[in-house]
């Protein structure tokens, strides 16, 4: 018996090796008696399952067993359903999950499938060429309770379906690969949604819920039937690199939701969407005030998005438990209708505050900066109209944006004002048939400075003559100081 072993854990130790299949991983510092072990005994056992392509990939956690999703009966025909295949697959490794993570390798095809959970200490890994497709049908995904947060699917009343990759109170779960492919088929979707035939909300392809230490990159996530990406309830967050690509006329196609979720950092992403690149979330009305976990400490640095109906960053409108500390920079918006915007309404209560972005350039733009206070949807008729949301400390600072439409719409709540805006280093060159009115602003308060064209009254120079720049904190939050590890697999021959 492995010295590092106990019996209990020796016993489970021989009945995953007795499985067919499967190759090791380990990271420099961590390849152990126990991983060195289960590589010797794998060896002799199946020494032809050690040919093949090591890899490299960078993660927040490495691996100790691998196995290839092939090896649970999967066919990747893009025909056959492999549901069954990925739910064995995760729920064999998951009982390595104390004996230093498993991670699950999907080579090259295309795979077919409904909904499966992830499990903790786990990696889902995808071959460059690997295309997991979604399962268009509503019977592939169980439905599930809306969330608490929301009180009501957001597409319909009552339950939601759940999403393509789920889980729920999970520690240290990575989904990355070499840029392959996660297609959620939601064409079908799309169509019944708008013609109002789906009883209950649509799914995302990826919610992972109460959970610790997420990792999500290097991948490319295409037409998803709603949200594509949807932290949610969750802390320590690191997504990068990655392509999102949905038909810029298809609504509710949201790139990556932070919702109510802390210490999150979003970076290196290319999106294209007919809904926000990314919506800054944290429940709605009634339920979203109840329930109180804000979204807070969310970095975001490094996005190009497309978005010509929406926002690249949006703020709510759910965000009735809180949005605070958010920071971005060095973004790049091109045919969108709107830079960062702030959406909320009487009756949302929370507030959205200590708002930081700067190095931001834009090119074909209808808004730059918009703020509304009058996001009207409601999840039912019992929101409490005397719940109205503060926004404070909002800092926009050296940005370029060409073909620009209308610079500003800045439309607070009466009575309940928008208060300490700054707008900082801000050069704006308007399209050939602009708005009458380039700067739209109520129900606001703040200050200016270096900004053209000039700015509205609301918003005064604050010294003349000198570029006086807004707030941005140098102390870095906890996600950023997170260093990924290098980490090695091998992969057979097919």
């Amino acid at each position: 018996m492995p010295t590092s072993l106990s019996t209990a854990g020796y016993l489970l130790f021989l009945l995953l090796i007795s499985y067919d299949g499967g190759f090791i991983g380990a990271a420099d510092a961590e390849h152990d008696l126990r991983a060195t072990d289960l590589h010797n005994h794998r060896h002799r056992r199946h020494r032809s399952h050690r040919r093949g392509e090591e890899f490299e990939y960078s993660a927040i956690s490495c691996r100790a067993y691998s196995a290839s999703l092939d090896e649970f009966g999967a066919v990747g025909d893009g025909v056959t359903s492999n549901t069954a295949a990925f739910r064995d697959a995760v729920s064999q490794l998951s009982r390595f999950a104390d004996y230093g993570g498993s991670l699950l390798f999907v080579p090259a095809g295309r795979w077919l499938t409904g909904s499966f959970n992830l499990t903790s200490h786990f990696t889902l890994f995808l071959h460059r060429d690997a295309v997991i497709l979604a399962s268009q049908e509503e019977s592939d995904y169980e439905v599930i309770e809306p969330l608490p947060s929301y009180g009501r699917g957001r597409d319909t009343d009552g339950g939601r379906f759940i999403s393509l990759l789920f889980g729920s109170n999970l520690t240290d779960v990575v989904i990355t690969g070499e840029n392959g492919t996660i297609d959620g088929q939601g064409e079908p979707w799309w169509g019944k949604f708008k013609r109002g035939e789906l009883k209950y909300t649509r799914p995302y392809l990826i919610e992972i819920m109460h959970s610790d230490g997420i990792q999500i990159s290097n991948l490319t996530f295409l037409n998803s039937p709603s949200w594509h990406i949807h932290p949610v309830y969750s802390r320590n967050i690191f997504i990068q690199s990655l392509t999102i690509l949905a038909p810029v006329t298809v609504p509710n196609t949201d790139g990556i939701n932070p919702d109510s979720c802390t210490n999150t950092r979003i970076e290196d992403c290319y999106i294209v969407s007919g809904d926000d690149c990314i919506a800054v979330k944290s429940g709605w009305d009634q339920y979203g005030i109840n329930y109180g976990m804000p979204t807070k400490q969310l970095l975001i640095r490094r996005l190009t998005c497309i978005s010509p109906d929406s926002a690249v960053i949006a703020l709510g409108s759910e965000m009735s438990g809180g949005i605070e500390d958010v920071r971005a920079e060095d973004i790049v918006a091109i045919n969108s209708e709107s830079g960062i915007r702030i959406k909320t309404a009487i009756g949302r209560g929370g507030y959205v505050k200590d708002v930081y972005v700067r190095g931001m350039t834009m090119n074909t733009m209808k808004y730059v900066f918009w703020m509304t206070g009058s996001y009207g949807s409601h999840p039912d008729e019992h929101y409490d109209p005397k719940a109205l949301p503060v926004i404070q400390n909002i800092n926009y600072q050296d940005m370029v944006a060409e073909n620009v439409t209308m610079p500003a719409q800045l439309a607070g709540i009466s009575g309940d004002q928008f208060t300490g805006i700054c707008i900082s280093n801000v050069t704006i060159t308007l399209s050939k048939k602009p708005k009458k009115v380039l700067w739209n602003c109520t129900d606001v308060s703040g200050y200016t400075s270096g900004v053209t064209p000039q700015p509205c009254q609301l918003l005064p120079e604050k010294q003349p003559g000198t570029v006086v720049p807004c707030n941005f904190p140098e102390d870095p939050i906890p996600i950023d100081e997170v260093k990924l590890q290098r980490c090695y697999s091998r992969r057979r021959n097919m």
